[in-house]
């Protein structure tokens, strides 16, 4: 069995064995619901990947850290839904919406507390300031990117480095941080860890854009989102930036008018129309270009490190799977 394989099989049992019943009920059972609604498992395999970066075998340890990182992860998403009142999750109701929000709100804390003993338990003694400092920070990130995101909806004007910085904290820190959880857990050198870090924030920066792509041009069936969502709840996606970038004034006045009148009644006419002035703009493929740059840095950064270690084959394989995806 390929050594990608291995760790994909690790991670769904040690995913299946954190959400194995539990007690109350009612608390767990969202913790279960919303893992159990799969995902790519990008965060943990790249936790794998940057153990085995630095460690040509697997340590059965470092399956608790991958599943820290999902766990974070999904806790994320949890509290992300209720503030975006999002209906729909990966094609299924969302957690607040199949139970409710304080019960949403209390288990997705758990699942937060969890990852401190799941990240303390992958961790060798010498390991664990280094591994909670490279938590900390990503966790942190994470929630001044979703602060900066819920800031941008009321700011009259976004700029594109505004909205590079927001994304990097909202998506790429975390995927930075599994990275680099995974390749001090292996006892990987400072600038192994400098190039993961780097690494990772061009997957996530180019992850973002496309998923902001996606949420304006994917098919509903293939991605679970509702089409046009962020355009509906009126948030300032890498689409709408590059339009009011790249389009005129009468392009500009149209945006203006969808996103700050009141068209609760109207909402296909709303996506289609902004819509329409993303693709007529440019603004579509811009942001198809900009996610390409950051694929490239990321797989400029991979030839560097070599290609020896597992690890890099974990990575490109992730890098392979995400190039052109289509949820």
């Amino acid at each position: 069995m390929d050594i990608l394989q291995t760790v994909r099989d690790q991670v769904e049992a040690g995913i299946s064995e954190y959400a194995s019943p539990r007690t109350p009920e009612n608390l767990y059972a969202p913790v279960n619901y919303i893992l159990g609604l799969g995902g790519k498992r990008i965060r943990p395999m790249l936790c794998a990947a940057g153990f085995l970066t630095a460690r040509d075998q697997w340590e059965d340890r470092v399956t608790k850290a991958c599943v820290a990182m999902e766990v974070f992860h999904n806790f994320s998403l949890v509290h992300d839904d209720i503030m975006d009142r999002a209906p729909m999750r990966r094609g299924k109701q969302t957690v607040h919406e199949k139970w409710n929000v304080a019960t949403a709100i209390l288990s997705g804390d758990v699942m937060l507390i969890d990852v401190f003993r799941l990240l303390r338990e992958a961790s060798l003694h010498d390991q664990v300031s280094a591994v909670q400092e490279a938590f900390h920070r990503a966790a942190v990130g994470v929630c001044e990117g979703q602060q900066l995101d819920m800031d941008f909806e009321s700011s009259p004007k976004v700029s594109w480095s505004n909205y590079l910085e927001m994304i990097r904290g909202k998506t790429a820190v975390l995927l930075s941080g599994s990275l680099e959880v995974g390749a001090i857990l292996g006892g990987a050198e400072r600038p192994v860890l400098d190039s993961l870090v780097r690494l990772g924030e061009c997957v996530g920066l180019g992850f973002q854009l496309m998923d902001d792509w996606l949420d304006c041009f994917g098919d509903p069936a293939v991605t679970g989102k509702m089409a046009g969502g962020d355009i509906l709840r009126n948030k300032k996606t890498a689409p709408y930036i590059q339009a009011v970038k790249k389009g005129s004034a009468s392009d500009r006045d149209e945006l203006h008018y969808w996103y700050h009148s009141d068209q609760v009644n109207r909402p296909a006419e709303k996506v289609r129309a902004v819509i329409a002035v993303m693709e007529r703009t440019g603004a579509a493929t811009a942001v198809m270009e900009a996610a390409a740059a950051y694929e490239r840095e990321a797989r400029e950064i991979l030839t560097l490190l070599g290609a020896e270690r597992p690890g890099m084959q974990i990575m490109q394989h992730l890098l392979e799977s995400l190039s052109g995806r289509k949820a």
